[in-house]
């Protein structure tokens, strides 16, 4: 497996996007933008390893592999030399009640594919990848 930078998943409740605003750092990538749940790899795990951490991390969601049904290698975004992985998933209403909002960012919400593509906050990079899972998963 090539080494890779981190992970983003678009998680769907409902036909809508769990999107979460960052933090307004001048110091972090993206600061005050709307974005996805992922993070950056620890030690040696695997993109699926990571993206379940972070979504447990940042939603105290615990997701199962087949909860995911897309995946994809893209330059990463703060280091394009490297790979980031982007997820698709999907969870129901049983998960969806139990979020609870981690430490990162300013607060979460949900948002259609359509706002999150339109809105000047969506992150340029997660916009390119989402209408990337968008063109080859018509109906």
């Amino acid at each position: 497996m090539a080494a890779f930078k981190g992970t983003k998943v678009a998680l769907f409740f409902q036909g809508s996007l769990i999107v979460y605003l960052r933090d307004d750092k001048p110091t972090i990538p993206y600061p005050n933008m709307w974005d996805f749940p992922g993070g950056g790899r620890e030690d040696e795990e695997t993109p699926l390893e990571c993206i379940t951490r972070e979504i447990e991390e940042e939603f105290s969601l615990k997701l199962t592999p087949e909860m995911f049904t897309w995946q994809k290698a893209f330059p990463a975004m703060n280091d394009p030399e490297h790979e980031s992985y982007f997820f698709v998933a999907r969870i129901g209403k049983d998960l969806f009640s139990t979020i609870k909002f981690g430490s990162e960012g300013q607060h979460w919400q949900m948002m259609s594919v359509r706002d999150f593509m339109e809105h000047p906050q969506g992150i340029p990079p997660l916009k390119m990848w989402l209408q990337d899972y968008l063109d080859t998963n018509v109906g």
